[in-house]
């Protein structure tokens, strides 16, 4: 959703020149324009929801500012630790328009500009706000992927100016996060897996604000305030065809599927055994992260019950050869998976975890009936 790649020099830098030009106090002329930029997504992982800022132009003033709230310092120390606690501090930091539009158009991700219908007083306002809070520690925020990245930050922004929370989301068109996140991961099959079993159970539920590039977008196009339009203008300032991803010979749902189909060939104990290994320890890892992490989105997830730690016993119990608590272990093991089943009926991800699922149910079911003699 926000852009990673600026590393703490240039942000210095940025902070520098942000703070020389606008310690000006500029006045802006009734010409100005306020606008909400919304960027394509990219290739890379950080760029598959796009982004979101807001411009400041001004042809009298020779003001043309770009303000963006997805900036990070890459160097933090213990930076995927923060990241996974949920405590990874963003920043908001302004450039030139022109040094905007040449990242986007390095990267080749489009750029659509939505000119809002703000009177000339709310326009003052939102222009004094930023600059102000780029020389506070207001410009520093918490990140968290859903309830506060570049996206919600600009709609917070844009409605303490206007006063109201005019941007919002329609609760009888809401999705739940996971169907509006899900197609995002296409030809990205790992990330897709990934984000798919570590998210726990707040991201099914319905969305309560828009929190997607693309998603303010689309509010905006037909929003009106006090039975005006919000937007009065709308540019495309850059323009890309789709993007198209090679296929990978190893990032797919075939290439997955085909380590499960060998593994249920073979049919040895020895690799069931690894195999379950891993399922326990991605288990062990959600519940740590459940209650480690302070992204909400990590809290509950009843991925567990295919990633079920109590695999461990099904393992040692088979070591010791005690078929009493293997069958017990095993029985309880599938009674965890056909809740799981239950669960994942109207989820988006039940086809992609399928192999796991089948290979696992497959493995208890040849347990239940070779210890309940």
């Amino acid at each position: 959703m926000c852009n990673n790649k600026n590393t703490l020099l240039f942000i210095l830098i940025l902070s520098l020149f942000t703070i020389k030009v606008n310690s000006q106090k500029i006045t802006i002329s009734n010409n100005a324009e306020v606008s909400i930029l919304t960027c394509g997504t990219g290739k890379e992982i950080y760029s598959l929801f796009g982004h979101t800022a807001i411009r400041v132009k001004d042809t009298i003033n020779f003001v043309d500012q770009v303000y963006n709230f997805g900036t990070f310092d890459f160097n933090t120390p213990n930076f995927y630790l923060k990241f996974v606690k949920g405590d990874l501090q963003y920043l908001e930091t302004s450039c030139t328009f022109e040094e905007f539009f040449q990242e986007y158009l390095y990267e080749k991700r489009s750029i659509d500009e939505q000119v809002l219908n703000l009177s000339h007083d709310k326009k003052q306002a939102l222009f004094d706000y930023l600059n102000a809070s780029l020389e506070s520690d207001e410009r520093f925020y918490t990140y968290k992927f859903i309830d506060k990245n570049c996206t919600t930050m600009v709609i917070n922004t844009i409605n303490k100016i206007i006063g109201k929370p005019v941007i919002g989301i329609n609760s009888s068109d809401a999705q739940t996060c996971r169907t509006i996140l899900y197609p995002y991961f296409d030809n990205h099959f790992y990330t897709q897996l990934g984000t798919s079993i570590i998210f726990g159970n707040k991201v099914d539920l319905k969305s309560k604000q828009l929190f997607l590039p693309s998603e303010l977008y689309n509010n905006i196009k037909d929003l009106k305030v006090d039975n005006q339009p919000i937007c009065k203008e709308t540019n495309k300032i850059l323009e890309f065809e789709k993007i198209e991803f090679p296929f990978s010979w190893w990032n797919n749902f075939y290439v997955f599927c085909l380590f499960f189909i060998t593994l249920l060939l073979l049919n040895k104990p020895t690799i069931y055994k690894v195999y379950f290994i891993i399922l326990g320890i991605l288990g062990l890892f959600f519940i740590f992260a459940g209650f480690y992490s302070l992204h909400r989105e990590l809290v509950n997830n009843y991925n567990v019950l295919l990633f079920n730690p109590i695999l461990f016993a099904v393992i040692y119990f088979e070591i010791k050869n005690n078929k009493k608590w293997i069958l017990y272990s095993s029985i309880f093991s599938l009674i965890c998976l056909i809740i799981y089943i239950a669960i994942l009926i109207n989820k988006p991800y039940l086809g992609i975890v399928s192999p796991f699922i089948i290979t696992s149910g497959v493995r208890l079911m040849q347990l239940y009936w070779k210890n309940r003699r």
